[in-house]
C-alpha cells in the first residue's frame, strides 16, 4: 500500500481576477476548494497500492511486490506479527513475545531513518505494534494484541459500505482519479457497475477478516488468530490488488484514454 506531495503542484491562483476587477472571480473562488480536494485525493490514490499498478498494461511479479511496498515493506508488514506469534507459541511468555515484535518494528524504523528512505510505512507499523503491545500488556491477554486490527478493519468496512449506500463507490473514486477520469465514470453504466463490484469485493475482504478472526479472539485461540491474521493480511490484499488490476484494465483498456 514513491509518494507524491499534494502541495508540489499548487493551483495557479494568479490567473483568477481580483474581486474588484469584475469577471467570474466568485465562481473561481468557489471552485478552488473542490479543485484542491480533487488534487489531494488524486495524490492519495497515487500512493495507494492500486495506484502503483492501475495504469500498467502488464502486471509482473516485480510490479506486484512494488505495489505491496517492496521487499522491505513486506518484511515490515509481516515479520513483527510473525515473530510475536512464533515467540508466544513456543514460550507462552507474553512479555517476551511483545518485546521481540516491538523490537523488530523499532529496528525497521531506525533502518529507514538511517538510510534516509521514506519512513512512513515503518513508522505507521511501529505505532500500530506499540499500541497493540501496550493494550496486551495492560490486560495481560495475548489475544488483545490483535484488537486494534479489528477496529481498523471495521472502520474500513463502514467507510466502504457508506460509499456504496450513497452510490459513490470508494474504489471507483480512487480508480477514476488514477485513470484521469475524475468522476465521469459514474455516468457510464458499465464502468459504474464495475466500480461497484470492485468496491463490494474490497468490502468483503474487511468483513471476512472480522468474521473469521473475531471468533478465535473470543475463544482465546491466539495461535489460530495470529495465523489467520497473517494469511488474511498481505496475501489476501495482494490477491485483491491483482483482481482490481484485471477489472481496471478491462474497463480502461487504453493507457492514454479512458474507455467510453
Amino acid at each position: 500500500m514513491t509518494s507524491h506531495d499534494p502541495d508540489a503542484n499548487p493551483p495557479e491562483r494568479e490567473s483568477a481576477p481580483a474581486a474588484d476587477e469584475g469577471g467570474p472571480a466568485p465562481a473561481a473562488r468557489e471552485g478552488a476548494p473542490a479543485d484542491d480536494l480533487a488534487r489531494q485525493f488524486a495524490a492519495a490514490a497515487e500512493r495507494s497500492g492500486l495506484g502503483r499498478i492501475a495504469r500498467d498494461e502488464t502486471l509482473t511479479p516485480a510490479d506486484l511486490i512494488g505495489a505491496l511496498g517492496g521487499v522491505r515493506g513486506l518484511a515490515e508488514a509481516i515479520l513483527p506479527g510473525l515473530v510475536f506469534l512464533v515467540t508466544y507459541t513456543f514460550t507462552r511468555e507474553l512479555v517476551w513475545a511483545l518485546v521481540a515484535s516491538l523490537g523488530l518494528a523499532v529496528v525497521f524504523t531506525v533502518a529507514r531513518l538511517v538510510a534516509r528512505t521514506q519512513p512512513t510505512q515503518a513508522i505507521a507499523g511501529l505505532i500500530g505494534v506499540a499500541a497493540s503491545a501496550a493494550l496486551a500488556l495492560w490486560t495481560g491477554r495475548a489475544e488483545d494484541n490483535y484488537v486494534i486490527g479489528f477496529y481498523t478493519n471495521a472502520a474500513y468496512a463502514v467507510a466502504i459500505l457508506v460509499s456504496l449506500l450513497v452510490r459513490w463507490p470508494l474504489v471507483g473514486l480512487v480508480v477514476g482519479f488514477l485513470m484521469g477520469d475524475g468522476t465521469a465514470w459514474r455516468r457510464r453504466r458499465r464502468t459504474y457497475r464495475a466500480m461497484q463490484l470492485l468496491t463490494v469485493v474490497w468490502l468483503g475482504m474487511f468483513v471476512a477478516r472480522l468474521v473469521v478472526q473475531v471468533p478465535f479472539y473470543f475463544a482465546g485461540n491466539v495461535e489460530a488468530l495470529g495465523a489467520t491474521r497473517l494469511l488474511m493480511g498481505v496475501p489476501l490484499y495482494a490477491l485483491l490488488l491483482v483482481f482490481s488490476w484485471l477489472v481496471v484494465r478491462a474497463v480502461y483498456p487504453a493507457r492514454t484514454a479512458p474507455a467510453e
